[in-house]
């Protein structure tokens, strides 16, 4: 049942990036209000937030129509354990989490979560990393930061069956087309003049 309801929520993520390839990644409230308002803007990735305040905001991206992912390592007094991904499948409307924690992703998974498993390319290792993911974790999609390596992201699109979303720097539109191109699903952004293209 949960491997179904997994693939109906990859079908929805799929078709509301299709209508638009950008992800509002919303930091705090002028954020997530601006998000809400903008018809274009059809998922929303949470990166703040607390225990209390994590049900309410999500609340609202869904009241608004949204698809609402929260980034779990982000929300203050969630722990890095399994439970803090159980907490939020039950606390809040969720639809799926970011991490940059396996176990987190591997446990979104089994609760029918959409998942984003997070990498920031520091360096030659990380990359690596990213090729080589941990047995049993198998995210729906991988976000890569920073999103301005057009040369990295069509190499790991080659390499890899998981969908790319290019995150992380991302503030024009010259950025946003070169991510696209060399093969990332859709891009993540902050900058709120990026959600508006």
């Amino acid at each position: 049942m949960k491997e179904v309801s997994g693939r109906k929520m990859n079908q929805r993520f799929y078709d509301m990036l299709e209508e638009n390839p950008v992800i509002a990644a919303v930091k705090d409230e002028e954020g997530l209000e601006k998000c809400c308002s903008l018809e274009d803007i059809k998922v929303v990735f949470i990166l703040f937030g607390d225990l209390c305040s994590i049900p309410d905001l999500v609340g609202r991206i869904k009241e608004s129509g949204k698809m609402a992912v929260v980034h779990a390592d982000l929300i203050t007094g969630l722990g890095s354990r399994e439970i803090a991904v159980d907490f939020i499948k039950k606390a809040t409307q969720a639809d799926g989490i970011i991490s940059t924690k396996p176990a987190l992703i591997k446990r979104g998974r089994e609760l029918g979560m959409f998942t984003v498993m997070r990498y920031f390319l520091i360096d030659s290792m990380a990359l690596e990393n990213v090729r080589t993911l941990p047995g049993g974790v198998r995210p729906d999609v991988i976000e890569i930061l920073p999103g301005l390596m057009p040369d990295i992201i069509r190499n790991i699109c080659q390499d890899l069956k998981t969908p790319i979303i290019a995150g992380g720097l991302i503030t024009d539109r010259k950025s946003v087309m070169a991510a696209l191109s060399a093969g990332a699903l859709c891009v993540s952004s902050t900058n709120q003049n990026v959600w508006t293209m």
